[in-house]
């Protein structure tokens, strides 16, 4: 499998383990990396289709689905930076019609680390509704927690980009995919769009669903807690589909490159951030949880939006997965960024995926050996 890119010359090593992950169960990908605000690693190859039609390019996109959620927690942080929303303010405050059903008092930073009881709708809604944006909003703004908020943590796996988007909109005037444009994707230059314009269909991977990558969610739906896959169900393979890319879910439907990913998160922690400052970025990524998730029974952490406990990752770091393999972190102490994205999405149960084992290992090394 021919590797295309670049890496510096330290980082060299890079390329053989990007070359592993084919073997590993990767039919497309990207990698890439930035430390120290510097671009450092960023390497491409496979095919963007399951025929092998279409090679994977510099610019091919594809959804990172969870991955997604990152970025919104870069977008909270930036409205709590600029003095405009605060963690602790209940979110009723910026989404007045939140507060219907008892939820007057749950706060920006529970909502955001799952902790809001909102981790799916009581009530019927199918894939339109999720892609109008409105109805879906309105229908968990009315509805009562699930379960007691603050007495647990349960993964919302797609209302958590509406308990963002919301109060983001109506804060800033702006909605979700344009607010990630202009404040966000287009300072940095990270090709990252949630609102696929219709001109970069072109650019976009098919999803490829591979073995086990609904297990956790059999697992999720059995359990007390099956609110996040259903109203509606979502396949693997729907983010193939116009409507599907074309919607606002800033929980999951994220299209992006490997490398906007490590630009957003390479910038968080490069010492002079465009997005957020020192003091931003510490309060979005204390700890607000951290414990066993109620549902999936899990081992979890969450800062206000970003996960706290990433596979592979060492101790400071913050980011976000996706479903099936994409991922996108930043280890602070490191001072580096990465980002990670495929389009054959995998199953590993609890276990780290492999590809991205492989990967974070040695950036890890490579890292280790400069010190």
């Amino acid at each position: 499998m021919t590797v295309h890119g670049f890496t510096t010359a330290e980082f060299a090593p890079l390329r053989a383990a990007f070359e592993d992950c084919f073997a590993l169960g990767q039919h497309g990908g990207s990698v890439a990396v930035v430390h120290r605000g510097e671009v450092v690693a960023e390497l491409w190859g496979g095919s963007a289709d399951a025929a092998g039609t279409r090679d994977w390019q510099q610019d091919t996109l594809v959804n990172v689905w969870s991955c997604t959620k990152g970025i919104a927690a870069v977008a909270m942080a930036m409205l709590v930076d600029r003095g405009l929303v605060s963690y602790d303010d209940p979110m009723a405050r910026h989404w007045p019609e939140f507060a219907a059903g008892g939820k007057g008092d749950i706060t920006v930073g529970e909502a955001l680390s799952h902790q809001g009881g909102l981790d799916g709708l009581s009530v019927p809604m199918d894939l339109a509704g999720l892609y109008a944006g409105e109805p879906y909003a309105e229908a968990l703004a009315a509805m009562p927690p699930l379960w007691s908020p603050r007495s647990r943590s349960v993964y919302h796996a797609i209302s958590l980009g509406v308990l963002v988007a919301e109060p983001l909109r109506r804060v800033s005037g702006q909605g979700f995919g344009a607010f990630l444009a202009s404040q966000i994707a287009g300072p940095l230059g990270a090709d990252m769009f949630v609102g696929l314009p219709e001109a970069e269909e072109a650019r976009v991977a098919e999803v490829i669903e591979g073995p086990g990558v609904t297990d956790g969610i059999a697992e999720v739906l059995a359990s007390a807690h099956p609110n996040a896959w259903i109203n509606p169900t979502i396949r693997p393979t729907e983010p193939n589909t116009r409507a599907w890319r074309a919607a606002e879910i800033p929980g999951a439907n994220g299209q992006a490159t490997a490398k906007a990913l490590a630009l957003i998160y390479g910038d968080l922690v490069s010492g002079a951030s465009k997005l957020l400052s020192a003091q931003g970025l510490a309060e979005a990524t204390q700890v607000r949880f951290q414990g066993v998730d109620a549902a999936h029974g899990g081992e979890v952490a969450y800062g206000a939006g970003f996960g706290l406990m990433q596979q592979g990752a060492r101790s400071g770091s913050f980011g976000h997965s996706g479903w099936g393999g994409c991922f996108g972190f930043a280890d602070p102490a490191a001072g580096f960024g990465m980002g990670y994205t495929t389009n054959h999405m995998l199953g590993f149960d609890d276990e780290i995926d492999p590809r991205r084992k492989v990967l974070v290992e040695c950036v890890y090394r490579v890292l280790d050996g400069l010190n």
